[in-house]
């Protein structure tokens, strides 16, 4: 039996996926992804399932993530989904219809918060100074 194992990253969330074959059910965290969340959220995951069409049907998808908040989350989870179904097929169109439509569904984005430092109500302000 094929067991693909991927992850996705961004911002502090971390997703890891296991795609094997099935029946078309996708779980993020052991929950059904019709009763994820937000619809937002939702719609961010769907995306790479939508995208290869009948595959996604041939195919059980369990997702674990964690850490960052909703966005992230989504974000993370829709990387994993979209390199395990790619990896699952290896079909060369797939990936090329992926980055055609978003880099972001196979690359990570590795952007981070930019550390809080003195002086300043964040990373890079500064309290304005007055020569009164």
């Amino acid at each position: 039996m094929k067991i693909i194992n991927e992850s996705g990253k961004r911002k502090t969330a971390v997703a890891r996926s296991t795609v094997t074959k099935g029946e078309g059910r996708v779980r993020v965290n052991k929950v059904p992804l019709r009763a994820y969340r937000s619809e937002g959220a939702r719609l961010r995951i769907r995306e790479p399932l939508d995208l290869a069409g009948d595959v996604s049907e041939t195919v059980d998808i369990d997702v674990n993530v964690e850490g960052g908040g909703r966005s992230g989350q989504a974000d993370a989870v829709r990387t994993a989904i979209a390199r395990g179904l790619w990896k699952f097929t290896g079909d060369q169109s797939l990936r090329d219809l992926y980055m055609e439509h978003d880099r972001a569904l196979l690359i990570n984005d590795v952007r981070q918060k930019e550390p809080k430092k003195y002086g300043g109500p964040g990373a890079r302000a500064r309290r304005q100074k007055s020569y009164r």
